[in-house]
């Protein structure tokens, strides 16, 4: 049964450099690897020194707070270096791959034939468990802990993200594996969220309970969703699985393998030719933008342009990113910006901007942020592009002050810091609104539990 979720609430930003509905094999790179700081909040205990052996699929290290969670090799090889920053903190573990890979063998297994022990055992073994993430605080889930509900968002409503009509196409028999796996990790229901008018593997799946969203982004989050569908209150849990990581959960369980191969939008207006391209978890950027890209002046960003990473060309895809952008560096003065007619940037404000005229158009932004850092300035624009029945001003305040009464009261369980993408690309005083959320729901976590 399908039930319809209007967003009314948001902002459609429409950038040059879609991807093309074509699929290009990159070749495979040389060095791979796999970044802690994509795993908030794990301390990693490592497995896998300097030298060791690996196969796709074998740890290379563990959470301290949990050993039964394990962090893979994204691909066979040697680890060549694991590299440490500031009071040794692993920033990464490359790995060095083999001409012809090899994967270590799970075993398949039937998952019909499986209960709710079995299911998590195989996940957390074959090191699938880190796909699961718990709201609230946004991190790896808890296995020790029941979740009333599992949601999954197949509409991805960001600037020029990947469409999962496409991207999920063929995957038919593993989404709906995966899908039979985890409904036996909740007594709740798994929520599927796809967009009003798009076509989906999960219009033929059974064991969901399926969700047609329409409007502008941040309707494609899923918090918006979970927000819409069923509320997180105080001391409950739900799990959230993105659809490209239900494909490597369900292939692990009808074939033994980890396959961290995934379909990538390379985007922007930097970008060449902008198209998909085939490639695995923790990958050199450069071999997948693989010369398409204008490198003259360029920011390259690891997922979307709202909530993704910066790297460099020599930097590594994110081990949950399905996108990479690359779109001009603002490092330029825009002289009176603020006291003449724009035509060619973005703006909720209607004060001598004009793209609320043409909603069709594809803006060619760059990282300019068309300001300098100040204080909070109170114009209740947060609150247009806000759909979650919060107070976002009042929320990011109690977060700075780090009131943790307020910070509760306020709805600090519901949100992520990517629910904040968008009021901070609006925010007139430049505050860096995901960084404070995510601040403060460390605190939270740290202090509330």
């Amino acid at each position: 049964m399908s039930q319809d979720i209007r967003i009314k609430k948001g902002l459609t930003i429409k950038l040059v450099g879609d991807a093309k509905q074509t699929t290009t094999s990159v070749a495979q790179s040389k060095v791979y690897a796999v970044q802690p700081a994509d795993f908030h909040g794990i301390t990693p205990k490592i497995l896998a020194k300097e030298g060791t052996k690996v196969k796709a699929g074998e740890a290379l290290f563990y959470s301290k707070s949990d050993e039964r969670i394990l962090f893979p090799s994204p691909v066979s090889g040697t680890v060549t270096e694991i590299d440490r920053g500031a009071r040794r903190r692993v920033l990464a573990i490359k790995i060095e791959a083999d001409a012809k890979q090899s994967h270590k063998n799970f075993g398949k297994q039937k998952v019909a034939d499986l209960d709710e022990a079995g299911v998590k055992n195989h996940l957390l073994a074959a090191g699938c468990w880190p796909f699961i993430k718990q709201r609230p605080y946004d991190i790896v889930a808890n296995p020790n802990v029941a979740p009333k509900a599992i949601f999954i968002s197949a509409y991805a409503s960001a600037p020029l993200a990947a469409d999962y009509s496409y991207t999920l196409q063929g995957k038919e028999e593993e989404l709906q594996t995966a899908i039979t796996a985890i409904s036996k990790l909740t007594k709740g229901k798994v929520h599927v969220s796809a967009g009003a008018n798009q076509q989906t593997p999960f219009d033929s799946i059974s064991g969901i309970e399926l969700h047609k969203v329409s409007g502008p982004h941040p309707s494609g989050n899923v918090g918006t969703q979970i927000a819409k569908i069923d509320p997180i209150n105080k001391g409950e849990v739900v799990w959230v699985i993105t659809p490209q990581d239900l494909v490597v959960i369900g292939e692990l369980f009808l074939t033994g393998k980890l396959n961290l191969t995934r379909t990538i939008a390379v985007t922007g207006s930097k970008i060449t030719e902008p198209q998909y391209v085939t490639a695995i978890a923790g990958a050199t950027v450069a071999d997948v933008v693989a010369s398409n890209i204008d490198e003259d002046n360029a920011r390259i960003i690891s997922g979307n342009v709202l909530s993704g990473t910066q790297v460099d060309a020599d930097g590594f895809l994110g081990y949950y990113d399905n996108q990479i952008t690359a779109i001009p560096e603002g490092d330029d003065y825009d002289f009176f910006g603020w006291n003449r007619p724009i035509f060619d940037k973005i703006s909720t404000s209607r004060a001598l901007t004009f793209s609320w005229l043409l909603p069709k158009k594809k803006f060619d932004l760059n990282t300019n942020t068309n300001g300098e850092h100040r204080a909070f300035v109170v114009t209740g624009s947060y609150e247009e592009v806000f759909p979650l029945d919060i107070y976002p001003l009042q929320l990011l305040k109690a977060f700075m002050v780090k009131d943790l009464d307020e910070m509760e009261a306020l709805g600090g369980y519901e949100v992520a810091p990517e629910d904040f993408a968008l009021t901070e690309f609006i925010c007139v005083s430049k505050q860096p609104h995901q960084q404070i959320i995510r601040e403060g729901l460390d605190l939270m976590k740290e202090e509330l539990g």
